[in-house]
């Protein structure tokens, strides 16, 4: 057994460990997902690993698979799946000031953006904080897995699951304008209890919500009536359409069913106002 930075032989026990040098080892190490576990940053993972409520028995672990890093070419940017939600304070509103917001600053620095779009849905409180301001840039997620190579709005990722899928890089642009507005529960960790992005890109506006649901959601019908000429405050109330809040440890179903409504008109509002 092989092993790689951060990641110790106890943890993983028995598990192969196996440290792909490359993009192209990487996707053919994961072949179709079956029977492993990816390792990115660790955050998610690792305490799954060291509690026993995971045990791995190949584990692919990207630290240098060459998937990490920020392009730019013109107003569109590609984002490694490996690059680090603490690199990501630069991007583009509102995923900057979404990232900016994640946990602490160490777990920033660790946990990544393809680590952030797979999060499973925690038991207890939301995960996946970037999803919403990705669903708002109109990001498209390229992917690596069974049937090779494919490129899916990340909507339609998420929605999916990213079950048998080894995501690569994320491509998005640079909008026009962009609003955030989320309430949060102070901690040693922050976490979001709900949040609403919109941004103006070049398809029209798009509005996202993270904390709501399992995953990150787009919120089809608040488009549809902005673009029908609906003001922010009757589009804003349509929101509950596209999302039925959920219970858990931060916040009821019922105090975010009535507070999603208020945070979808705050982000228009000051999209509007970003105009």
């Amino acid at each position: 057994m092989r092993e790689s930075r951060g990641v110790t032989a106890t943890a993983l026990d028995a598990a192969e460990v196996v440290v792909p040098k490359s993009p192209e080892e990487a996707i053919a190490s994961f072949g179709d997902g079956s029977g492993v576990t990816v390792l990115g940053g660790g955050t998610i993972v690792m305490p799954e690993i060291n509690y026993g409520r995971l045990r791995p028995a190949r584990a692919l672990v990207l630290a240098r698979a060459g998937l990490a890093g920020i392009r730019r070419d013109g107003g569109r940017l590609t984002i490694g799946a490996m690059t680090t939600v603490a690199e990501l304070a630069d991007a583009p509103e509102p995923l900057a000031t979404v990232a900016r917001a994640v946990a602490d600053y160490e777990v920033r620095a660790q946990a990544t953006l393809g680590g952030n779009l797979c999060a499973p849905p925690g038991g207890e409180f939301p995960r996946g904080d970037l999803q919403g301001a990705l669903i708002a840039l109109a990001a498209q997620v390229r992917s690596a897995g069974k049937g090779g190579e494919r490129t899916d709005p990340v909507e339609d990722f998420l929605a999916a699951g990213p079950d048998g899928r080894l995501v690569l890089e994320v491509e998005l642009e640079e909008p026009r304008r962009a609003a955030h507005a989320s309430v949060r529960r102070p901690h040693a960790h922050t976490y979001t209890i709900l949040a609403v992005c919109a941004a103006e890109t070049s398809a029209g506006i798009r509005v996202g919500v993270t904390g709501a649901a399992p995953h990150g959601v787009r919120a089809r019908t608040v488009e549809q009536a902005l673009a029908g000429g609906a003001s922010a405050d009757d589009a804003a109330q349509k929101i509950l359409d596209d999302v039925e809040p959920r219970d858990d440890a931060l916040a009821s179903a019922w105090y975010r069913q009535r507070l999603l409504p208020v945070l979808a008109r705050r982000a228009l509002s000051d999209l509007e106002g970003a105009g």
